[in-house]
């Protein structure tokens, strides 16, 4: 595949400047950058796809065939999609059928591309997910985000491409998981497929690529090894908030997917989080911490236990009061279908100010601005619809958005996923203040160095349950569980972890989205 001066207008916004990088059989090419930086415009081009309004022109050709020419994508391009390049989105929402079963959608991909040939096993198995029936008739909704991310790349697999394009492949895995991705994407390219890897992740870069495109504001600003990136980002130890009474409590907290407590996902679960503290989640996929924060947010109703918030009992959403649904605001692990792609973010993102504490439009516009400013998110890209933003700027606008309630608890699920480290310092600075005036964070992540970077107290769940627990320092540094010491030596790729095959029972899956 090689990419020669490729460049991407919206009108009179450039979005691609001459951008040019090739992928090798058998090498990983990588492209990074900030947020917005032109990253997926350009893997997209390799489809001979773009966006609403947007004009791509240059030469792109791949596996010997020209996809864009200076008057745009070719009549070639389709043909490509699929057989030859594989592409698997960041938000692997937008990829999967919530009406289908995940065994159908694979079964009809092996036969429009295969036929004859059984490639959907091999396609999970790279994916690390398991290939029974039981796991085949699930829908969508009844995965973790970690593993619907697989989904999405079992299904680019199963074309079996000669170039597979990952967009962000590691958002939502868990460390031992995002360990065992390096290893099958290794292993992947030794057969001979080439792979374009759009990451933040420095880490995963850094293991895997041969050659390294750096981009800022549609350029490329520096092409080489993986030796020219920066080093990866250090973040200061959290700092231990005064004794308080605890502000939001979990009690014997059950829930499960189905009526009458079947199909449990969580079994027990205490929490308790204090003003100006930061509890932080870790677990692996599916291991029930999505759906923790749903119940602590009241979107998930099939639960037992008590939720207290400043010791009275919190309800479930829809019988809250307009007060607690203020002072207890959640952020989406998957922020994009959050978002309504027919008005702006920043109108959205405002809103929240408006319903919740009865500011004016106006008010409510500048303060929306103000916040976003301080993310990274410019007010001239949060004028546009949700399409139009890549997913750090659209993950940090669903923080600012949840930030205008100016919330007593706030609840971060996977809220630093598709950032880059100027993004996660940002929202990691933001967060530090929102602290030190006194708001109670929950902090639900896969990256346990990273929650242990910003908690002050740590619970590692495991199948529903609270395996270990303690302050970060003691949790990184004499982790009591196995599953604990793997999380622990798997959070920076390149240390070696035991290596276990997936496990996706029933008591992983999350609610479906009501």
């Amino acid at each position: 595949m090689r990419v020669r001066g490729l460049a991407a207008t919206a009108g009179s916004s450039i979005l691609v400047d001459n951008v040019s990088f090739e992928v090798w059989p058998g090498q990983v090419t990588a492209l990074v950058g900030a947020s917005g930086s032109g990253k997926t415009t350009s893997a997209l081009a390799l489809l001979g796809e773009h966006g609403n309004g947007v004009q791509l022109a240059g030469d792109v050709e791949v596996d010997g065939q020209v996809v864009v020419d200076g008057n745009g994508p070719t009549a070639a391009a389709p043909s490509l999609r699929g057989r030859v390049v594989a592409y698997m989105p960041q938000h692997p929402g937008s990829a999967l059928n919530p009406a289908r079963r995940i065994g159908a959608t694979l079964r009809e991909l092996e036969k429009l591309h295969h036929p004859g040939e059984p490639v959907v096993q091999e396609a999970l198995r790279a994916a690390q997910l398991p290939g029974d029936r039981v796991t085949l008739r699930r829908f969508p909704h009844q995965f973790s985000g970690g593993q619907r991310q697989r989904i999405a790349m079992a299904q680019a697999l199963t074309c079996r491409p000669k170039v597979l394009v990952l967009d962000e492949p590691s958002t939502g895995l868990d460390s031992i998981t995002r360990l065992q991705l390096v290893t099958e994407l290794e292993d992947l390219a030794r057969s001979g497929l080439g792979i374009l890897l759009l990451s933040h992740d420095l880490d995963l870069v850094r293991a895997l690529a041969e050659h390294v495109v750096v981009l800022s504001a549609g350029q490329v600003i520096e092409t080489g090894g993986a030796d020219i990136l920066p080093a990866t980002l250090e973040l200061p130890s959290a700092g231990t908030p005064p004794p308080a009474k605890p502000l939001l409590q979990a009690m014997k907290l059950s829930a499960s997917l189905r009526p009458r407590g079947r199909d449990p996902i969580l079994r027990d679960v205490d929490l308790a989080v204090r003003p100006g503290q930061c509890v932080g989640v870790v677990g692996r996929s599916g291991s029930g911490k999505t759906t923790l924060a749903r119940c602590l947010a009241g979107l998930h109703e099939r639960f037992t236990g008590r939720i207290l918030l400043d010791g009275e009992a919190l309800p479930v959403l829809r019988k809250r009061s307009p007060e607690q649904n203020r002072r207890v605001q959640y952020v989406w692990q998957e922020v994009r279908g959050s978002f309504d792609e027919r008005r702006r973010v920043d109108e959205q993102v405002a809103r929240t100010a408006q319903r919740l504490r009865g500011l004016s439009t106006i008010d409510a516009n500048a303060e929306a601005v103000a916040t976003l400013a301080r993310l990274g998110v410019s007010a001239i890209t949060a004028a546009r619809p949700p399409s139009r933003l890549s997913g750090g700027e659209l993950q940090r606008a669903a923080l600012a958005r949840a930030l205008l309630a100016q919330p007593d608890v706030l609840i971060c699920d996977e809220i630093t996923t598709a950032l880059d480290d100027r993004g996660t310092t940002l929202v990691v600075q933001l967060l530090a203040e929102l602290k030190d005036r006194g708001t109670a964070l929950v902090w639900i992540g896969h990256d346990l160095g990273l929650v242990a970077a910003v908690a002050d107290h740590v619970l590692v769940i495991d199948a529903g349950r609270v395996i270990e627990q303690g302050p970060p320092a003691t949790v990184m540094s004499g982790p009591r569980d196995e599953l604990t010491r793997r999380l622990v030596a798997a959070a920076r790729i390149g240390r070696r972890s035991p290596h276990s095959p997936p496990v996706l029972t029933p008591d992983t899956r999350s609610e479906p989205r009501r």
